[in-house]
């Protein structure tokens, strides 16, 4: 087994290995679940279309309300810039890359192709594997933990959920994993005391301006990169106030064998790093890279503040709690900690198929749970892999202390959106790696389960396999909206013709009902196509009723009305019609009510 370990090709082999899974699983079932609203955020802005010209308060067809996903062949990247920093509160580069790479595939019944839009989000998840196996070799120099770090990636769950959607969030995920890997050679060159190369600093400061300009939250990782810097000097001020010339984060016995280990493992080092005078201080360098990166963030600053909708597209994480809600957000974290490992399919819609998969999430967590934080005891005390494990540690302690301030200080639940936390994703990744490569090697078996450390690791690896593919499935991680459940119980419920009325506020509510008419389109039903009413409502609250009582006297009868999302007076034309009566199931996304509207 040894001897194998050695083979020149087998490294590069199983990377490739775990790359071709990886981005197998990606692809499965791409375009089975519907898009949903932030979804076709993406699929309009990045064809440089708008939401604006879909008509609101009076009655629209399915193609009128869909027109916006059609490509325009003289649209460019200035169309998508301007409707993005109009109409959107996110950054270009994304959006810009999607318009050129959604170019490359035909449409869909004249629509924009779902496929080639996710596609790229998926293309940037698979790059995330070899990605996370540089940066697991860059912090641990051991192959073991790369190929571990690589084939958790692979297989990680929530991964698979950010890369099968056509948002931002992968690519964003490749800029953390840079800016980690960046982070990872500057601390190399604080603990050693040398200058820190200038291709560094200018490559630091280049991908935390792409990581910007991918997602705002990106600013986050960024914080938390800084938090581990301000520890750093913190503890090497504390090491020189006592005196000691060393580094802080190397005590006890074993502290000038790992300055010498550590300084044999520089990149292009052979010999122990010479001292430099304090003025070449790598600290000087690294406020560069502060400096660089605000003024790359501040750049962004007046185009956030020009959005319009920021604060309205935001609403679904503020606001206060009452009594228990205060816990909400533990549990909210705590799943979402779990998901990046491993998720079974408790959204299935059988009962017994939930509780089963809850309970085997649960012994499992119990199960592996020590394998995990034993393998992260035994790297803090090895010499050689103490620093790079505390270093990922602190700035994961200091992402997920920023998500809670957030949430607890100013009442922006960043917990409630699973996604977000790709700001410190890759970073878990990476333990997870150091700490299965140590149970790897654990030559005797578990004392509580008799199971070996190599049996261990595949199990864990295989119920990340099983997770991949409840994702896949759409039995975990599901879609926020189905609109294809919404659409089949109309076409099962309502036998004249259909009117779907929803209150509008920002794209966010047509991106709703362009869900319901983009299933009605694609599966060409021969079931008539319903009316759209997408009703604005402003400052005057009243204006959506009126509006929905005008158009009420205008339509033939008979009528189904069904009222979507609707929070807000009921106008007197509405209680004209009958209230149906009948248990019809909840739709995800579509909190409805239906009326029967018969002749006057």
């Amino acid at each position: 087994m040894t001897a194998l370990l050695r083979l020149p090709w087998l490294h590069p082999l199983l990377l490739l290995v775990w790359l071709v899974i990886g981005i197998l699983l990606r692809l499965t079932n791409l375009t089975a679940k519907p898009p949903w609203t932030d979804e076709f955020s993406t699929l309009v802005f990045s064809l440089g279309n708008s939401f604006l010209p879909v008509p609101l308060d009076q009655p629209i067809s399915v193609d009128v309300l869909l027109q916006p996903l059609q490509p325009i062949t003289a649209t460019g990247i200035k169309d998508v810039w301007t409707h993005l920093i109009t109409e959107s509160n996110h950054p270009p580069l994304y959006f810009v890359l999607a318009h050129w790479w959604m170019q490359l595939f035909p449409t869909e019944g004249g629509l924009v192709s779902l496929w080639g839009a996710r596609s790229l989000a998926a293309l940037f998840g698979g790059a995330s594997i070899p990605a996370i196996y540089a940066l697991s070799w860059l912090a641990f120099r051991s192959r073991l933990v790369s190929q571990l770090a690589a084939a958790m990636m692979a297989t990680s769950p929530y991964s698979i959920f950010l890369a099968q959607e056509a948002r931002h969030y992968s690519l964003a995920i490749l800029w953390v994993i840079a800016s980690l890997a960046c982070l990872v050679i500057a601390t190399r060159h604080i603990q050693n005391r040398t200058q820190l190369p200038i291709w560094v600093v200018l490559s630091w400061v280049g991908i935390n301006a792409l990581g910007i300009a991918t997602h705002y939250f990106f600013t986050l990782t960024l914080c938390a990169e800084a938090f581990v810097l301000i520890v750093l000097g913190w503890r090497r001020r504390g090491d020189k106030g006592r005196g000691n010339s060393g580094y802080s984060g190397i005590r006890g016995q074993g502290r000038e064998r790992e300055s010498k280990r550590v300084g044999e493992l520089e990149e292009n080092s052979s010999t122990s790093p010479i001292p430099t005078p304090p003025f070449f201080s790598p600290w000087l360098r690294i406020y560069a890279v502060a400096v660089g990166t605000s003024v790359a963030g501040l750049v962004w600053l007046p185009v956030f503040l020009h959005s319009k909708n920021g604060g309205q597209l935001t609403e679904w994480i503020q606001g206060p709690r009452v009594g228990m809600a205060w816990l909400n957000p533990l549990f909210q974290a705590f799943g979402a900690w779990l998901t990046m490992i491993y998720l079974l399919p408790v959204e299935a819609s059988q009962l017994s198929i939930i509780i089963a998969s809850g309970l085997v999430m649960l012994a499992f967590l119990i199960w592996g749970s020590p394998i995990l934080v034993s393998g992260l005891r035994v790297q803090l005390n090895q010499p050689q892999n103490r620093l790079m494990t505390q270093i990922l540690s602190w700035f994961i302690i200091g992402a997920i202390a920023l998500f809670f301030i957030f949430t607890y200080f100013f009442n922006i639940d960043l917990t409630r959106g699973a996604r977000y936390n790709f700001v410190y994703f890759p970073a878990v990744i990476v333990l997870v790696g150091a700490s299965l490569a140590v149970c790897w090697n654990f030559k005797g078996s578990s004392r509580r389960w008799g199971i070996s450390g190599k049996k261990s690791v595949a199990i864990i690896w295989l119920m990340g396999l099983l997770s991949a593919i409840t994702v896949i499935c759409n039995l975990g991680y599901q879609k926020y909206y189905r609109p294809d459940l919404f659409v089949q119980l109309i076409q099962q419920t309502s036998h004249v013709p259909v009117l779907i009325s929803t209150i509008q506020k920002t794209h966010v509510q047509i991106g709703e009902m362009m869900g319901v008419a983009r299933e009605f389109k694609i599966h060409n039903s021969t079931f008539p196509s319903p009316k759209f009413l997408l009703l604005h409502q402003g400052k005057n609250l009243s204006s959506s009723t009126t509006a929905l009582q005008d158009n009420l006297k205008l339509l033939p009868r008979p009528l189904d009305l069904w009222l979507v999302n609707f929070y807000t007076k009921m106008p007197t034309e509405v209680k004209n019609c009958t209230a149906d009566t009948h248990s019809l199931p909840a739709v995800n996304g579509y909190e409805y009510k239906l009326y029967h509207c018969l002749e006057k």
